[in-house]
């Protein structure tokens, strides 16, 4: 069983592993091997750290911890990025929250955990007021599309493209109510 909590600064090293794994894990295959490979705990740390000590982030970050104590998962949430079309009319990015990034430690995956970092972060956005969430993925991956669809969310028909080393890969926005 995990509990879920926020992360404080005792958790940016874990975090890290967390997502740097999780990308090189998850991306294997759709992403250029060599910018996976080049991603490293340590430049993920120091960004992370940064972030962290903003005074006013408008984000928040939410980690899983197990019985243990290790931190296996993580998940980081806010207002959306853009303005996203509903029933033909535009909201603002206040009243739409976003999952920023969501990742579980690559070996326990399929275990629960994200589910339940996901599950959390919707309480919170709804409990500060968001009325939707949205969330981008990449097109290929096709494991975190259906993992974002059992938990409610649908394709919205917006896409984005990043470029990561050359290779140009579309990412697909996901939306759901809250």
């Amino acid at each position: 069983m995990v509990q879920v909590r926020e992360m404080d600064e005792g958790d940016i090293t874990a975090v890290s592993t967390i997502r740097v794994r999780g990308w090189q894990a998850a991306y294997a295959g759709i992403v250029p091997r060599t910018y996976l490979d080049a991603m490293t705990v340590e430049d993920d740390t120091a960004q992370r750290r940064q972030m962290l000590s903003r005074p006013r982030r408008t984000f928040r970050d939410l980690v899983a911890v197990d019985d243990s104590g290790s931190t296996v998962g993580w998940v980081c949430f806010g207002p959306c990025r853009s303005e996203v079309s509903v029933a033909g009319r535009t909201q603002t990015r206040m009243q739409i929250g976003e999952v920023y990034a969501l990742y579980v430690s690559p070996q326990l995956t399929g275990q629960g955990i994200g589910g339940r970092l996901l599950s959390e972060a919707h309480t919170q956005m709804k409990d500060q007021g968001f009325e939707a969430s949205a969330l981008w993925v990449l097109a290929d991956n096709r494991r975190a599309r259906r993992f974002y669809e059992r938990a409610g969310y649908e394709a919205d028909g917006a896409t984005q493209d990043d470029v990561y080393d050359g290779v140009t890969l579309t990412e697909l926005r996901f939306r759901r109510v809250l």
